[in-house]
């Protein structure tokens, strides 16, 4: 059974033997060995041991010992041991111990007494307390401060026990006495925490007596000065509000951080005005900048952040200061402060956030700051977020970020190419400059996905004849010579693009019989993939500007349909932008050079990899285009694909828009609720904050955000019935989930018209979860109840079960009596929410995270919409697929969702369903995590919820 200690120390169990010889030592030994004896007593004790015999040994052989080390840990023994027999009463030998206890505390030694008095304070048993109050009191007059800090202490501890205002009646007169005179911090700092505890009447009228002289005091008593504050407008009408606000920003200027700290997050719990909430927000970004520990940085973005949710105006002041916090070589930081400075972004400060931004891509391409990539990704979103929202601001940074295209982190190229594809669209009047500018940068891009997409928007955008041009001349350089590979007399590979001056290591591939010729001659063929070994190749050169031509004969053939796309559509504008039919068939002539020179690399058996299926059809298709347009098919090509992307763009915007507005808070006001006008008040003596203040509340009345957001029939849906109604004690729990603990209120009522003794509520946890403390045992009086709270602290996202029982003795029955507990199953949508990510974090996701769990569709329901709405609404999960992608009637579905645990975990599921003949659903759902206990238990909840009802 664990007990509270104050000291923990690892040690091996005991047994019957070293009980003898730590008897023994106590017995025989000088002081050294008696306290190696006493650790080692303790030391098992902690660890479980009960050491019974050793009790009336070491009040014999310890107790008169005078070695300052020896009677230091006796103290410690004192507080682990049991002090109380079976009945509840103290020990017959605690008298003994009592009276050295009052001759430690008249010890001429300030350290016997200092340690002493720091013992009483975990002393409980009335009987050893009262003989030695005399002497705790005397205490609070000694000349060392050390013994007055612990007195006063003492003197707090012992009235706040159950009858201790019958041991120290006068305890609030007595220390407030001390408090007036005192001048140790710590000691102040004691008794003024005492006053606060008990008296608060009394801790506020010498707070307020000494309102001026706060900023002198020391930052102990500040603090708890701040925590004073904070209880006392909780708990006393606000007529002192005003004052109260005043001394909290007379703090705001101590040289503390931490009095700073909860000054700032004090004042916005006592004022809503716009000057408060700008005071703490200031204080925030003071300590932000100030401060150098990543963990402080991290909660001061939060604290920024809550103040942003409902002060959203007063935070737009503070934009520039919050950015300067990207400073920090962190990651976590630089992300936390751009999301919060994209949901403060206005008309007025977007281009000075921008210009910022701008200012640290640039710093990025330094080679020495850390995780430069990522942290260059990170911009470019914020970048693109600000010019998607305020499309003014893209022509100031596009150009810039579209020399990253070739960046060596392939996530950073691809944010930059999405940012330029969609701000093509979005900016009519920077399509030339971009469309220019993206073929002067086009040679510079190596990775494919960037390359697709930058030929996606070559080919829609180049409107113009010497656009068309340019982008057809830009495509051909990359491609190099053609064909791809050519076929020798003396069986050698030969690369028709390699440079004069390169050497070119290509891979002959032996393994088929050569071919014969028509001139009868034999030859071999292979492709040849160039690796260029010449030490040094400009970056103009031809060697370098075949990027398309590497991508593709290393077998990326979806690369090469693309490719063939492209042509066909630039071909096809041509065609209505050239006046000259020659040039028109020239441009037409060469493209399908190439098509076919893709079709026969493809097709050569001496790639690792011939070309797909699907890549095939698609360059044929481009082929037969080229050879016979039509008006129709030219149409599709040349217009479609633009207005699908513009629709997608738009519809992007909708579903953004109605999130926003679905998570701003609508409140409304009853009728019949009071508003008080303080044009008719009294203005005499009220700051000009308080004024603000009044103001803010009179607004906050009218629009109804005084509104509680919780629903009375929301909690009675959390109380859990843990017994039965005719069972002699009747018990019900009201569980409330925070982030990384369980808090349980548990109602215990007497139904006898016996008194229950000894009551206990015993609770044992399966899963991740562990019970914090052991509530202690009660009496409960004849048909009363009894609120007992129990914490238990959550490790993971795991469902967990919470299971036990009450005991309880009673005056007839001499055996205890049980009563058993259901079971209490904490859900895993207690700890999940849903959030949004973009489509490429989700599929990088999926492909790292290692637990999958894998749940076969059975339900009733017979509709596929239906089916993945009841999964979304059981799962507390976002569905990440639009709902255009969801439209129509096909007979299947695919979806994507999305959720964040409160440890930051993630949940990501995909639900693939098909609609059988018979009517019936059929299909997968998998869920995959980081961890294992996620995915189970996320598992484990579909399979519950996935048949439909309830």
């Amino acid at each position: 059974m664990e007990k509270p200690c104050s000291l923990l120390v690892h040690f091996d169990k005991g047994s019957a033997a070293m009980a003898n010889e730590i008897k023994a030592d106590l017995e025989g030994g000088d002081g050294p060995a008696k306290a190696d004896a006493m650790r080692r007593a303790i030391s098992l004790l902690i660890n479980g041991e009960t050491l019974p015999q050793l009790f009336i040994t070491i009040v014999r052989y310890v107790l008169p010992s005078e070695d300052h080390t020896v009677q230091k840990l006796l103290l410690l023994y004192l507080e682990i041991i049991d002090r109380r027999d079976p009945a509840g009463r103290a020990l017959p030998e605690m008298i003994l111990i009592c009276q050295n206890l009052r001759n430690n505390l008249q010890s001429p030694n300030e350290y016997i007494r200092g340690v002493t008095l720091r013992f009483l304070c975990r002393l409980s048993e009335p009987e050893v307390l009262e003989p030695l109050v005399p002497s705790v009191l005397a205490n609070l007059e000694h000349r060392h401060h050390f013994i007055r800090r612990h007195a006063v202490s003492a003197v707090s501890a012992i009235y706040r026990l159950p009858h201790g205002d019958q041991l120290i009646p006068d305890a609030p007169e007595l220390v407030e006495r001390f408090l007036a005179s005192e001048q140790d911090a710590s000691a102040r700092r004691n008794a003024f925490l005492m006053l606060c505890a008990c008296a608060q009447d009394r801790a506020v009228a010498y707070l307020l007596s000494n309102a001026d002289r706060v900023a002198e005091w020391p930052d102990l008593l500040q603090m708890a000065v701040v925590d004073l504050i904070r209880k006392a407008c909780r708990s006393q009408n606000r007529a002192n509000k005003g004052r109260y606000i005043t001394i909290i920003t007379s703090l705001l200027s101590t040289p503390s951080t931490a009095v700073v700290y909860e000054c700032a997050g004090a004042l916005v719990s006592l004022s809503s005005a716009p000057t408060a909430v700008r005071a703490a927000a200031n204080t925030y970004c003071q300590l932000l900048s100030s401060q150098s520990d990543n963990n402080v940085k991290l909660i001061l973005l939060d604290r920024l952040n809550e103040l942003r949710t409902s002060h959203r105006d007063v935070m737009v002041g503070v934009v520039m200061d919050v950015l300067r916090a990207l400073a920090s070589p962190n990651l976590d930081v630089k992300r936390k402060v751009l999301d919060l400075v994209l949901d403060l972004l206005t008309p007025r400060n977007v281009e000075e956030v921008v210009l910022y931004l701008k200012k640290e891509v640039v710093k990025t391409q330094a080679g020495d700051l850390e995780k430069g990539g990522e942290y260059r990704q990170m911009l470019v979103q914020a970048i693109h977020a600000c010019a998607v929202e305020y499309p003014e601001v893209a022509g100031s940074v596009v150009h810039l970020l579209m020399d990253f295209l070739g960046d060596t982190n392939v996530a950073a190229a691809v944010d930059v190419v999405l940012f330029v594809r969609e701000i093509i669209e979005t900016n009519p009047k920077l399509r030339v400059s971009m469309i220019q500018r993206l073929i002067d940068t086009f040679y510079q891009i190596r990775a494919s996905r960037v390359c697709s997409c930058a030929l996606w928007i070559l080919g829609e955008y180049s409107l113009s004849l010497s656009e068309v041009e340019s982008a057809i001349a830009t495509i051909k350089q990359c491609l190099g010579d053609l064909p791809f590979y050519t076929v020798s007399d003396e069986g050698e590979a030969t690369d028709s693009a390699k440079p004069a001056q390169a050497v070119v290591n290509s891979v002959t591939v032996s393994s088929r019989p050569p071919v014969v010729l028509a001139d009868g001659t034999y030859a071999t063929q292979s492709a040849a993939t160039e690796t260029i070994s010449t030490p040094s190749v400009a970056p103009g050169s031809l060697a370098s500007t075949l990027n398309l031509r590497s991508l593709i004969l290393s077998g990326d053939f979806f690369l090469a349909a693309v490719v063939a796309c492209t042509l066909t559509k630039i071909v096809l504008r041509l065609e209505e932008v050239q006046p000259s039919k020659v040039e028109s068939n020239k441009a037409c002539t060469g493209a399908l050079l190439i098509m076919t020179s893709i079709l026969q690399l493809g097709q050569s058996s001496y790639l690792p990899h011939p070309i797909d299926n699907d890549s095939y059809d698609r360059i044929v298709l481009c082929v037969r285009l080229l050879c016979n347009t039509g008006d129709d098919v030219r149409k599709i090509w040349l217009q479609s694909c633009r207005q699908s992307f513009a629709k997608m763009l738009a519809e992007k915007q909708f579903r953004e828009t109605e999130e926003m507005k679905a998570k701003a808070q609508i409140s409304h006001a009853q009728p019949d609720d009071l508003i008080d006008f303080y044009h008719l008040k009294s203005r005499k003596g009220m700051s000009q904050l308080e004024l603000e203040d009044e103001v803010h509340d009179d607004l906050k009345a009218a629009t109804g955000g005084f509104t509680k957001d919780a629903d009375d029939a929301n909690k009675l849906n959390r109380i859990l019935q843990l017994t039965g109604f005719s069972d002699p004690v009747y018990a019900e729990a009201f569980v409330t989930v925070h982030h990384y603990d369980i808090v349980l209120d548990v109602t215990v009522i007497n139904r006898t018209k016996e008194t229950l003794q000894n009551l206990c509520l015993e609770l044992a946890t399966m899963g991740d979860l562990k019970l914090v403390d052991r509530p202690q045992n009660y009496t409960l009086a004849p048909e009363s109840s009894k609120q007992i709270r129990a914490n238990i602290k959550v490790s993971s996202t795991e469902t967990g079960v919470i299971f036990g029982n009450i005991v309880y003795e009673t005056s007839n029955v001499m055996e205890r009596s049980v009563v058993v507990l259901n079971d209490i199953h904490i859900d895993i949508m207690d700890y999940i929410s849903p959030a949004m990510c973009a489509d490429v974090t989700f599929r990088n996701m999926w492909a790292e995270f290692e637990w999958e769990n894998k749940v076969a569709v059975n339900t009733v329901i017979q509709d596929e919409k239906e089916f993945l709405n009841h999964i979304i609404k059981s799962t507390n999960m976002k569905c990440l697929t639009p709902p255009s992608a969801l439209d129509g009637e096909c007979g299947f579905l695919a979806a994507n969702l999305y959720a964040k645990s409160v440890f930051g975990e993630d949940a990501l599921v995909n639900i693939s369903i098909e609609k059988q003949h018979d009517g019936k659903l059929s299909g997968y759902i998998r869920i995959r995590s980081k961890t294992q206990g996620i995915a189970l238990s996320l598992g484990d909840k579909i399979t519950l919820k996935q048949k439909g009802g309830s």
